[in-house]
């Protein structure tokens, strides 16, 4: 492989030199370098409107890069250990939906974990593949989803010898791995594909004793979250293929979902960042680790929380684990995930990233520090002793079986009607519904809806949870197949 030179950031390099050229704008954005809106100026800043330009052949252009853009996205490849990278405007939904559009089109199928994130279902209603699902084992304790049992993977290949790819997680919201390497291994000894969403896993390559990344695991394409654990802009993702993809196809599939004007500020943002990880990888992501730790001995020390780790390890459904997230069990101290979130965030003033059923996570990044890990360990402490409580009613359980009678694409394209949520049981869902975060569908297009979906639902409305995704925003009513019911 071509050795390519980590200190550069090409896109920088070239937003700078256009900087210094005065180049008069007579094209858009309107703005014009921030003088045609001074109050997003003071709000932002002027280098920031300034670096907010349009492609032009110094700069050249995200759809169809040749010079600095180009060279940017080999610098990622090579960082990654890829053949090929493309940079996301469009956020790792993009990302996850152009890597499944890459590999299926309709009636194809694809095997994948349930607890999928929203846009592998989204990519699934786009291009019309059948889901073959491989329901993850559960923690009762944790309440969580694991990660795909090897054995399963290689059951669901073997009864669906058709399938075009195999999807896994790498790792999940809650920093649960699979045995990605395996699954691989079998995966393409039957021809097929392995995609990884690696949205939480930025750092896997970077950082030292972190589980396995996509692409070290020889998988074919990985989506990348750079902006959660890589440090660029919120929205700014990077999806990586190994030597099998074509890549010119890879690039005709983005174009048709990403915007034709793409961000510079989000682009500078993906060279900045990578060149910052590929130089200092290993200190950044070992201070987090450390910052992680520290958390979880701390958080130990208060009782009854549980910020598990490393010592949950299974070697098959937990294969590895994230030691960066810091994912909290709050059950015993009988309060919802959902309920310590809206208190950190009403009362103390501390935005974690979600809550769920039964856990929060805080995400730690190198951005953290310790005085802000002690205010939310202290936090957590006054919470339990204001607030604990029995735990009898509480529900434990974070993931639901589908009962899967069609597929999204023609569940979400289906004659439909409106109903009251209460009176679905037994209907097929012809919409998503979700806590958002983390975006895993508590019901996806084309599952049927059970009692016990229902009483999950009516559960997270109680306890505060952000549910999104039907068309009815109160989440009162639910849109359902009309008529008889479509079948796979």
């Amino acid at each position: 492989m071509r050795e390519f030179d980590q200190t550069r950031a090409p896109i920088l390099e070239a937003l700078k030199e256009h900087k210094a050229a005065r180049i008069v704008p007579f094209d858009v954005p309107g703005h014009k370098q921030g003088r045609g809106n001074p109050e997003l100026t003071a709000f932002l800043g002027r280098a920031c409107l300034e670096a907010d330009v349009n492609s032009s052949k110094p700069l050249d252009n995200l759809c169809h890069p040749v010079s600095v853009i180009k060279e940017a996205e080999a610098l990622a490849a090579q960082a990654f250990g890829a053949a090929n990278a493309f940079f996301m405007v469009s956020g790792t939904t993009s990302a996850v939906q152009s890597m499944v559009l890459s590999v299926c089109k309709h009636g194809d199928e694809i095997i994948l974990p349930r607890n999928v994130h929203r846009s592998v279902i989204g990519a699934l209603v786009l291009c019309g593949a059948t889901p073959v699902y491989v329901n993850p084992q559960t923690d009762e304790r944790l309440g969580i989803a694991l990660g795909m049992s090897v054995e399963d993977v290689k059951k669901a290949i073997e009864s669906h010898p058709s399938a075009k790819a195999v999807l896994v997680n790498n790792p999940t919201y809650y920093g649960i791995c699979s045995d990605i390497v395996q699954i691989t291994k079998i995966a393409h000894a039957h021809g097929m594909a392995v995609l990884a969403d690696e949205a939480h896993g930025t750092h896997f390559s970077f950082g030292d004793h972190m589980p396995v990344s996509a692409m070290a695991a020889g998988a074919d394409m990985a989506s990348i979250s750079m902006h959660k654990s890589g440090g660029s802009l919120t929205q700014s993702s990077i999806l990586v293929a190994g030597p099998h993809m074509n890549a010119g196809h890879v690039r005709q599939i983005i174009g048709l979902t990403q915007t034709t004007s793409g961000s510079y500020l989000l682009m500078s943002s993906l060279d900045i960042s990578r060149k910052n990880l590929a130089l200092h990888g290993k200190e950044i992501f070992a201070k987090v680790c450390d910052l992680a730790q520290y958390a979880r001995d701390e958080i130990a020390d208060i009782g009854d929380y549980y910020a598990y780790a490393r010592e949950i390890v299974n070697g098959d459904t937990i294969y590895d684990f994230d030691p960066t997230k810091l994912s909290i069990n709050t059950l015993d101290i009988g309060l919802a995930g959902v309920e310590v979130y809206d208190i950190l965030r009403d009362e103390y003033d501390i935005q974690v990233e979600f809550g769920d059923i039964a856990n929060i996570l805080a995400y730690i990044s190198v951005g953290d520090r310790e005085r802000d890990i002690e205010r939310l360990v202290s936090a957590l402490a006054e919470i339990r002793r204001r607030y604990k409580r029995s735990k009898s009613g509480m529900l434990r359980m974070e993931y639901l079986s589908p009962q899967v009678a069609a597929t999204p694409q023609q569940a979400f394209y289906a004659e439909k009607r409106s109903i009251p949520i209460e009176q679905s049981a037994g209907e097929i869902c012809a919409e998503s519904v979700m806590c958002y975060p983390p975006g895993i569908p508590i019901l996806a297009p084309g599952e049927r809806i059970t009692k016990e979906i229902l009483s999950y639902i009516r559960y997270m409305k109680e306890k505060g949870g952000s549910l999104t995704g039907p068309e009815d925003l109160n989440i009162e009513r639910l849109n359902v197949l009309k008529g008889s019911a479509l079948c796979i």
